[in-house]
């Protein structure tokens, strides 16, 4: 067998790392410097090495660039809506301050579907902070349901950006995933949300600070039935159209051909947009200009996810194209070490190391595509896709932005945090793990 392969691939990873820790550039400029080592390392002529780096990046940015622009809109136009106060309060208002904390973590798993985690967490602070004074509870109560569930939809239910990058990246169906998704995530969120948020509440009592930031909506807010049916309307259409492809739902050729395209992604995502431009917007008195501006600004984290997906497709066809993916999975193969553990420890082991659950998601995303040698069925897939996310959502610490947000906005100590988010975060990629794993033998 043939190590130096392999040893190019883990010089590739070291030097990956080294240049985002160390050096400290940007993880779409490392992904690309590593990928190129690895190819010259691997024996690649420079020719080839440049005809990967294209392949690679063009290969993926085709359907991930187009979805994650899409999917941005799709969440700024129901963020400025007051969509996702909507949500949060109408399921309080429907479970009662009893049931406050499973409120929040089925508020943050459905919130988190259009809106980015950080986002969503920002304009939900000041109803956690209200609860908390009514209640003279611990503020974690609340604040952990919610983190976790925003948490677990942001890492795996599409069309948040993390899973689709994977999706794509594995060559998973986004329907396979969003049902796996909520399978594996529910459960996820009831252990590391509901219960921890209970367990960690009766330990370390934490009061609403004095000062909340503005973040809630000023205006009148959109009826929930009208928010749940925008959000919903594209998860529908894709599982729709999945079931149709997959032959679980027979129709005629026809309707499967109408199914088929208004429930692939583009399009669902597309009418999704229509209506939320349309319900949420200028019939609730936003100008065009308004919407014009907001669609905009929602680009501007929307390019970094889609720049750092087509490197990571390019680590990705390095991979193939130098064949130390196939020899990556031989070994594994005659170790008898699981793919699907591999990829989770992949994805966090460097979500450790770097903190950036993208960055955590895409690397382990490249290093698993090329051992998938062999018939993997859709829903494995699907699962291996779940499997990278939850490793990438593991133990997030000081060198997590998200670390620093959760402890600010609850006004926490470094200590305190890693006591309630910390905890909570490696609960949820164990939960992950497990369910996923039970998923996997069930379909296996």
């Amino acid at each position: 067998m043939d190590y130096s392969l392999l040893w190019a691939v883990v010089a590739g990873v070291a030097l990956l790392l080294t240049l985002i820790l160390l050096i400290r550039l940007h993880a779409f400029l490392a992904l690309l410097i590593s990928s190129i080592a690895v190819g010259l390392l691997a024996g690649l002529s420079t020719e080839e090495v440049i005809a990967t780096v294209q392949t690679g990046m063009g290969g993926v940015l085709g359907f991930v660039a187009t979805v994650v622009g899409l999917g941005a809109l799709f969440g700024a136009i129901l963020e400025h809506s007051g969509g996702a106060q909507t949500v949060a309060r109408s399921l309080l208002h429907a479970f009662g301050e009893r049931r406050a904390p499973s409120a929040m973590a089925l508020a943050g798993f459905l919130i988190a579907i259009p809106v980015f985690f950080d986002v969503a967490f920002i304009i939900l602070i000041p109803m956690l902070y209200s609860l908390q004074r009514r209640t003279g509870k611990s503020l974690l109560l609340y604040a952990i349901p919610l983190l976790a569930g925003l948490a677990a939809t942001h890492a795996f239910i599409p069309p948040t950006p993390g899973p689709i990058a994977v999706a794509d990246i594995l060559g998973a169906s986004l329907g396979y995933v969003i049902g796996i998704g909520f399978i594996v995530g529910i459960p996820t969120v009831l252990i590391s949300g509901v219960w921890f948020g209970r367990y960690v509440a009766n330990r370390i009592h934490v009061a609403a600070p004095e000062i909340e930031p503005v973040a809630s909506h000023a205006g009148a807010l959109p009826p929930i039935g009208l928010v749940l049916t925008i959000i919903g309307l594209p998860i529908f259409l894709i599982l729709l159209s999945t079931s149709v492809s997959g032959g679980l739902l027979t129709v005629s050729s026809g309707i499967a051909s109408l199914i088929t395209l208004v429930g692939h992604p583009f399009v669902a995502l597309i009418v999704a947009n229509l209506l939320a431009w349309w319900l949420l917007g200028l019939a609730r008195g936003y100008t065009r200009q308004q919407l014009l501006d907001i669609s905009t600004k929602s680009f501007a984290p929307a390019g970094t996810i889609i720049l750092l997906t087509g490197a990571g497709g390019v680590f990705k066809q390095v991979l193939v194209d130098t064949g130390a993916g196939k020899l990556l999975a031989e070994s594994l193969t005659e170790l008898g070490f699981p793919v699907l553990l591999f990829a989770f420890l992949a994805a966090a082991l460097v979500r450790i190391i770097q903190g950036s659950a993208t960055v955590a998601m895409i690397t382990a995303a490249s290093l698993a595509a090329p051992l998938l040698i062999g018939d993997f069925s859709e829903t494995q897939l699907a699962c291996l896709v779940i499997a990278i996310a939850s490793g990438a959502s593991i133990l997030s610490h000081v060198n997590d932005s998200g670390f620093w947000l959760v402890g600010q906005y609850l006004g926490i100590s470094e200590a305190k945090t890693f006591r309630s988010w910390t905890v909570m975060t490696t609960l949820l990629a164990l939960s992950g793990l497990a369910f996923v794993s039970l998923v996997w033998l069930f379909v296996g």
